[in-house]
């Protein structure tokens, strides 16, 4: 599941560009205040077309970044809440829809607990310097020998010929939240949780919950 936690007063109505093309496994929480502004017409009509659980926290006010202070006290909140357990291994992906600077530092923190939160100015699209950290990484080589490592993946995989791409996915990141992000990104929303249930033991000594 997509979590989108929009800081209105940032990105005002552009945050929520893309949000007509989400699915009913994600979820976007806006944070506003008296100092938000307001949606455009044509912005609402999407809104109300998305099939997204959508919801609006109104924040209180009275303080410099009084909002970014809630929203990162939610984002903490929603992560104990939503972290995979034995009897769901589903991995959750989080986004902080700002173009506000200043929650890198909170986005290091969490790479540091092992969960991955990105830093987006829209729902529909990435900012690529936020996440250059990640991507410039080297991989994770933690399994030497390629070869074995697909070998047992075709014995553990429901389709076994996604052994070579789950292998490469599995060295590329060096914590278990990267390694459902890249397989978020790579297969069906229908094969990441059985695959990722398959995997877990070979990923247990990977940072993260």
């Amino acid at each position: 599941m997509n979590y989108y936690l929009l800081d209105f007063e940032n990105v005002k109505s552009s945050g929520f560009d893309g949000v007509e093309k989400l699915s009913e496994q994600d979820k976007v929480i806006a944070f506003y205040s008296v100092n938000s502004g307001t949606i455009t017409i044509d912005m609402h009509i999407k809104i109300n077309k998305s099939k997204a659980d959508i919801e609006f926290q109104k924040v209180f006010i009275g303080g410099k970044n009084a909002l970014d202070f809630q929203l990162s006290s939610y984002l903490g909140y929603l992560i104990r809440d939503t972290l995979p357990t034995e009897d769901n291994a589903e991995m959750c992906n989080y986004y902080i829809v700002s173009n506000d600077t200043g929650y890198d530092f909170l986005c290091k923190y969490w790479k540091n607990q092992g969960v991955e939160v990105k830093i987006v100015s829209s729902i529909s699209g990435e900012n690529p310097a936020k996440n250059e950290e990640e991507k410039s990484s080297p991989p994770d080589t933690h399994i030497t020998n390629k070869n074995d490592l697909e070998k047992t993946l075709k014995t553990i995989l429901p389709d076994k010929t996604d052994a070579p791409i789950v292998a490469k996915i599995i060295n590329q990141y060096k914590t278990k939240q990267g390694v459902n992000n890249g397989l978020t990104k790579t297969f069906p929303q229908q094969k990441v949780g059985p695959i990722y249930k398959a995997i877990k033991s070979l990923i247990a000594d990977k940072k993260g919950q």
